[in-house]
């Protein structure tokens, strides 16, 4: 593999280690819709979706309906009235409109496959295809953070990846809060840390024990790609090794400026890449560049200004001593930001993954309590055939509008 330097604008990875390991309680079917059901998980809402991609979305879209229609509408009718975007210096008044035709010039470039599964979460949810497209290449267009550290840098040698998801409070994507596990055909499953409606991923970790977490840069404009939260999402149904997930990022066409840190748990392995438009670059743990001085032994760090010489600071001083209860104050302010929307750490080798969302009141996750979960527990789930049962999907793919 060649590998190129990282841009200047190497956008921040940040630290996330958390509370010590606790076994999630009982668990409560909500729901049923043919191969996928909706439970509470200690409070929090655990989404199964399994099958083919119409069948995935239309699980989706029907069991989450409500939380679907009212996501979308507060961010297209009441959010989006007060933004103005600026792509290439010309203002763009009206952003559901410049995000729709941002989807239609990577059309090209992104599987029909997903374009299946978002025409089923529409007849799921009884909504027109094209607002589900649209809102599902809203990541387009913000940022985000992470961190991956494991040997001597750790107590026992654990690998442990920690991101930062940096949203902003204030789009209420809080409210609408699901773990997904997917279960898609003839691919790998994995866990989303996401938001009802949404397909794609920024925070997940599939069955062969490889997590990922990205976080953007500028570039603004370069649209000519898979879009990034599909392109994760494609590392995640396929990458059965490191290598296989890096290969993915680099051999598919990528758009705008987007930074990963992606961990291998079978290896305990870590790297942060830059996957850009037009640069791919590898920094591996123990590595510096010219942007990021203070290499750490056994630690990916990335990150920018003062939160980067914080964080390489801390990670320094208790080298070798970190657990999940010591590490998680990696992340304390003011690594953390305001705009901290969710906080995820990964357990990568175990599958075991914490998970905080900001508060309803738009407090950031940071400042929020750790759900508890094991990836590969959930994946055995099943639901309580006394459940409320929704209309299956229906036998057969109809002919897909989104996708013509």
């Amino acid at each position: 593999m060649t590998r190129r330097t990282l841009s200047a604008n190497a956008f921040t990875f940040l630290a996330l280690l958390v509370v010590p390991w606790t076994a999630y309680g009982d668990s409560k079917t909500i729901a049923r819709c043919g191969k996928g059901f909706l439970e509470e998980v200690d409070g929090y809402r655990v989404l199964h979706v399994k099958g083919t991609p119409y069948e995935m979305g239309y699980q989706q879209g029907a069991l989450l309906k409500d939380d679907i229609r009212e996501g979308f509408r507060f961010l297209f009718e009441e959010k989006a009235k007060g933004i103005t975007l600026e792509v290439g210096g010309i203002k763009l008044l009206n952003p559901k409109r410049a995000i729709a035709g941002i989807a239609a010039t990577q059309r090209k470039h992104v599987p029909s496959r997903f374009y299946d599964e978002l025409q089923g979460l529409a007849d799921g949810a009884g909504m027109d295809v094209q607002e589900a497209i649209v809102a599902n290449f809203i990541p387009e267009m913000f940022h985000c953070s992470g961190f991956a550290l494991s040997g001597s840098a750790t107590k026992d040698g654990t690998l442990y990846h920690g991101r930062i998801l940096d949203y902003g409070c204030d789009w209420r994507l809080q409210d609408h809060a699901i773990l997904t596990i997917a279960e898609p055909e003839g691919k790998v499953p994995f866990v989303n840390v996401t938001y009802a409606g949404f397909i794609g991923s920024v925070t997940g970790m599939n069955a062969e024990r490889i997590s990922i977490g990205e976080m953007g840069g500028r570039g603004l404009g370069h649209w000519e790609g898979v879009p990034m939260a599909l392109l994760v999402r494609m590392a995640l149904e396929d990458a059965k090794s490191l290598d296989d997930a890096i290969a993915i990022f680099r051999d598919n066409p990528r758009t705008c400026e987007y930074y990963y840190v992606v961990a291998d748990g079978e290896t305990g392995q870590g790297v942060g890449m830059e996957a850009s438009w037009d640069k791919f670059g590898v920094v591996r743990m123990g590595e510096s560049h010219e942007r990021l001085p203070h290499a750490v032994k056994d630690a990916v760090l990335l990150s920018a200004g003062d939160r980067y010489k914080e964080l390489a600071r801390r990670v320094q001083e208790a080298h070798g001593s970190f657990d999940a209860e010591s590490a998680r104050k990696l992340m304390d302010r003011p690594v953390a930001m305001k705009s901290n929307l969710h906080s995820v750490l990964f357990e990568t080798g175990s599958t075991r993954l914490w998970v905080a969302n900001a508060s309803k009141e738009g407090e950031p996750a940071v400042t929020q309590p750790y759900h508890a979960f094991k990836f590969l527990d959930l994946l055995k789930h099943t639901p309580d055939s006394n459940a409320p049962a929704l209309p299956a999907p229906p036998p057969k793919t109809p002919t897909t509008q989104a996708a013509r």
